[in-house]
């Protein structure tokens, strides 16, 4: 084998200690090296996840509470245009209940104007005819020159006077 060796420049024994070595280094580096990094990138693996998992937690959090804002947001312009209606609504409610009374207090008014037109009326009718009543006694007294009695008085008023009342 000398041949061999000198050929190829290889010692068995030398060869058997590399080999013996390189696996010797190979645990070694196992046990303390590969073990450790891959432990390290096992948890920093582990840890994006994590990041990654409460991220799209997060998301799903946000977009919940965004729909949730935006139901409430709709849910409160509802009740606002439902109270605007409500409000319009009573208020077009009291306008008319004013423009009723208002109606009811100025027929009042008129009717009461009326009445008291009408009393007016009466009370200036009866004053003219008590004024000229009196009046047509001192007239009747001169043209007749006697003295009346009182029922030929009284004929002669009323007559006197309704002949007045059909004229007014």
């Amino acid at each position: 084998m000398n041949g061999f060796e000198s050929f190829i420049g290889i010692n068995p024994w030398t060869a058997l200690f590399v080999l013996l070595n390189t696996l010797t280094i190979f645990f070694v580096g196992k046990k303390f090296l590969f073990g450790p990094v891959m432990k390290m990138i096992t948890d920093r693996q582990k840890e994006i996840d994590d990041m990654y998992a409460n991220a799209d937690s997060a998301k799903a959090d946000a977009e919940a509470m965004r729909d949730e804002y935006q139901r409430k947001l709709s849910d409160a312009q509802a009740t606002s245009d439902r109270i605007v209606k409500e409000a319009m609504a009573r208020g077009q409610a009291r306008e008319e209940e004013i423009l009723r009374k208002a109606n009811a207090d100025a027929a009042a008014i008129m009717d009461k104007a009326s009445a008291d037109i009408a009393q007016e009326k009466k009370k200036a009718i009866n004053d003219a005819k008590n004024e000229i009543s009196g009046l047509a006694m001192a007239i009747a007294g001169k043209v007749v020159e006697r003295e009346l009695n009182e029922a030929d008085q009284a004929k002669l008023i009323d007559s006197f006077i309704d002949g007045l009342g059909d004229g007014v």
